[in-house]
This record gives structure tokens, sequence and C-alpha cells, in this order.
């Protein structure tokens, strides 16, 4: 895995299924994120941080949880 530097952040790759990367672009359309990449970093940022933190609900994080697995991210 090779991390890229770009303003003193890295970046990696992550391969995902191709139709689960189209489903993740028409169901991102008009949202305001610029790129699927952006998205699941959003996304993923949201549930690590559950761990973390107590703000959320429990019914929030099975949501959260639900909606990446529908997605295949989990």
């Amino acid at each position: 895995m090779k991390l890229k530097r770009e303003n003193k952040v890295e970046f990696t790759s992550v391969s995902i299924p191709g139709t689960l990367f189209r489903k993740t672009e028409k169901h991102i359309e008009g949202t305001g994120f610029p790129s699927v990449s952006s998205y699941v970093a959003f996304l993923l940022r949201m549930v690590l941080s559950d761990k973390k933190s107590s703000g959320k609900s429990d019914y929030e994080s099975r949501m959260i949880k639900r909606r990446l697995r529908e997605l295949g991210y989990m």
C-alpha cells in the first residue's frame, strides 16, 4: 500500500467493486461531496469517531453502520 503525501496529509487507495462505486456516485449527486473518496472518508470518520465520543446515539450509530454495510464498506 503506497501512501501519497499532499499538504502534509497522507492518502492511500482503497479498491471497491465498480458497481458499488457507480452506485455511490449516483447517491452523492447533488450532496456537495466532490468525490466518492471524500464521501467514503466522511463516513469512515463518522463511524470511527463514534467509538471515541459518546455524542452519537445508539440509533444513529446503528443507522450509519447499516448504511456502510449496504454500500459494501463493512
